[in-house]
């Protein structure tokens, strides 16, 4: 199996007091971890490269990978031979795909051209993802950047694989539901746009994906999962560093998580003036993590946690990893605790040193002894549970910014008719009817303020209100939101409706021409069976109604 990012060799990092030694034996404990293995994700490139002039630079670049690749430079106007290159006349209209398998749209051709790379010179790039696929370059007026993918190109010929980084389980996908759009904050957040729309749920090109995990860390249900490593293998570490380095005798760690390539050159960069309690752990992507890694880490007895973004970061992930630590630090701010135990970090080696200073230093305390299990929403509810046993200040609920996972829906019982539309859109059984009884049934903790209900509710009477709530019952408890007195069946005495509904329907229905007899608008106020059985009655007596 290969070595996971726990196993591979960190930086030399002083040991030279109780916690430096702690830390050290802590560190090498970690080594014999295993990884959940997971799929892969397979690429075939045989090197047909399409060059997109620019600046002239076409050319150039075909000459200097002639014999290499399979090169054919595009021009939007016939121009000189180039270095052997194929050449081809046409404007862009697109680009999609990746590695190996891109699809280039010319203007006025009906088919898209196949291509295994592309190099992009024009001076306004086809594609403007934060991270671009696999095998496409688009160095712009970036001298250095033009020379790596010169160098880089003929590398990437032959058969590649890398791991399939993310599962989905579509059950709980608050995207949408009977036409109407709710979350989207995997797509909002994905920085290689590998993420798309699929009606009521989304789809991820594994092929597109390079494992940031922002949609991991955004996502309010627990549907999208990081799965390199899984939550329980990443948890199961981050536990046992803890747990390792308390029993070398260490005191007040700290755990900063930080990725495997930009985040491991920072690390090493600031490690001789690394404080002794920090306890790196170095992930595929720190950004992959979210509440449920950091409020878990806390619980397990970390002082403090710090996230390392470097500062060539991808925007998007740097957004995402921003409004997470926001709704955490709101959280813990909620119950009384420093919110400053949480920190993202975003820079270089400086930035690192000046945010893991400003730290503050929190006593020790009980640690939490809950193991770790794959379902996101039961790792916060854990976490938090232990950590308000602490709480310094405790309160019921605390109210979280805008767009925050959890919270509870308002409802105006004026405008609200129990049409249960909002019951028929809920993703995660956070509302429910009164089965019986015209009632509108709510369980806080379900909801994760995806919006579906807010959007589907035809007289606007739902808005959200993003809160966390820390009394167990207060959150877990059904509690009614509406109910009204029932309207019962004319004929049979059934309840079908309710009262302010029959009222609204009579009013609507009360100019037109099928209901302006006695009979008819009786019949409205019959359930459907009752009402199905006196129009057969009518029609077998030679009445029913009659146009006007």
């Amino acid at each position: 199996m290969t070595p996971s990012p726990e196993q591979r060799a960190q930086p030399d990092l002083p040991a030279t007091g109780v916690d430096g030694k702690a830390r050290a034996a802590a560190l090498e404990s970690l080594r014999g971890l295993e990884r959940t293995p997971t799929s892969l994700v397979a690429y075939h490139c045989a090197g047909r490269l399409l060059i997109i002039d620019g600046a002239g630079r076409g050319g150039q670049a075909a000459r200097a990978l002639a014999g290499r690749l399979e090169s054919t430079l595009l021009r939007e106007t016939k121009g000189a031979g180039a270095g052997g290159a194929a050449t081809l006349t046409g404007r862009v209209e697109s680009v999609t795909g990746h590695l190996g398998e891109f699809r280039v749209q010319l203007a006025g051709e009906d088919r898209p051209r196949s291509f295994d790379l592309v190099l992009d010179l024009a001076e306004s790039p086809q594609l403007s993802q934060d991270i671009p696929p696999p095998g496409y370059f688009a160095p712009g007026a970036d001298a250095g950047a033009f020379a790596r993918a010169l160098a880089e190109l003929p590398d990437l010929t032959g058969e590649f694989e890398k791991p399939r980084y993310f599962n989905y389980n579509p059950d709980i996908c608050a995207h949408g539901a009977s036409g109407v759009r709710g979350c989207t904050r995997c797509l909002d957040a994905c920085p290689t746009e590998a993420i798309v729309s699929a009606g009521e749920k989304v789809h991820v090109d594994p092929h597109l994906c390079q494992g940031l995990g922002s949609c991991v860390s955004v996502c309010p249900s627990g549907a999208m999962t990081y799965a390199y490593p899984p939550l329980p293998d990443l948890l199961a570490a981050v536990r046992g560093l803890l747990q390792a380095y308390r029993d070398a005798g260490g005191q007040r760690p700290i755990l900063l998580l930080h990725d495997a390539t930009s985040g491991r050159d920072i690390l090493a960069g600031a490690a001789p003036r690394l404080a002794e309690n920090v306890l790196p752990l170095e992930l595929e992507e720190a950004t992959s993590t979210g509440l449920e890694v950091w409020l878990s880490a806390l619980a397990y007895g970390a002082a403090a946690v710090a996230v390392l973004a470097g500062p060539l970061a991808a925007r998007r992930a740097v957004a995402s990893l921003e409004e997470q630590v926001g709704f955490a630090q709101a959280i813990l701010r909620g119950m009384g605790h420093d919110a400053a135990r949480l920190a993202a970090v975003v820079g270089d080696a400086t930035a690192l040193e000046t945010a893991l200073a400003a730290l503050p230093e929190v006593e020790a305390r009980p640690t939490a002894r809950f193991g770790a299990v794959g379902e996101k929403r039961t790792m916060v509810r854990l976490a938090v549970d232990h950590l308000f046993s602490q709480a310094p200040a405790p309160r019921r609920s605390a109210g979280l910014p805008d767009g925050a996972p959890f919270g509870e829906i308002r409802v105006d019982r004026d405008a609200c008719t129990l049409c249960m539309a909002c019951v028929s859109v809920c993703p995660v059984s956070a509302l429910a009817d009164g089965r019986d009884l015209p009632q509108l049934n709510f369980v806080e903790w379900n909801c994760v303020q995806c919006g579906l209900c807010e959007k589907a509710c035809p007289e606007d009477a739902i808005r959200l209100a993003p809160r966390f709530v820390y009394d167990a019952r207060l959150r877990g408890d059904r509690r009614v939101l509406n109910e009204e007195e029932p309207f019962c069946c004319v004929a049979c005495g059934k309840p079908f409706a309710t009262r302010s509904m029959m009222d609204r329907m009579t009013e609507k229905l009360k100019g037109h021409w099928m209901f302006q007899d006695a009979d008819a608008l009786r019949r409205l106020q019959m359930c459907e069976d009752c009402r199905v059985r006196d129009m057969f009655s009518r029609e077998m007596e030679g009445g029913g109604p009659s146009r006007k």
